[in-house]
């Protein structure tokens, strides 16, 4: 997948790690839950990168591989993957669930940044 291949402009985050990059975080942050299993994580992870790019900094987008990181995967009831949640100021303000095209994402990232 794209999220390990070291060039992707995506950040892993860890259950010990995501308070510091997404509840504290001084911008909105797109957390994509995938799991190297998951055929639809695969079909948008490119996306998501390229959407990293786009929107510079603007917006962060992570992810966080559920099968190595349960306990953030729980609190945030991750039924099916992928799962897109977008934060702002701690919160979660935003979700998609399963893949959607590029475009979608774009539109649905961008609402949460005319705030």
């Amino acid at each position: 997948m794209l999220q390990e291949t070291g060039t992707s402009p995506l950040t892993a985050v860890t259950d010990a790690t995501f308070a510091e990059a997404v509840l504290a975080a001084d911008r909105p942050v797109v957390v994509d839950f995938w799991a190297q299993w998951c055929p639809p994580c695969a079909a948008i992870s490119r996306s998501l990168a390229e959407l990293a790019g786009e929107f510079g900094d603007q917006l962060r987008v992570v992810t966080v591989n559920t099968d190595e990181n349960p306990a953030s995967t729980r609190a945030y009831g991750v039924m099916s993957l992928p799962t897109l949640l977008v934060f702002r100021d701690g919160e979660v303000v935003g979700s998609t669930v399963g893949a959607r095209p590029k475009n979608h994402l774009r539109q649905s990232f961008a609402r949460h940044l005319e705030h």
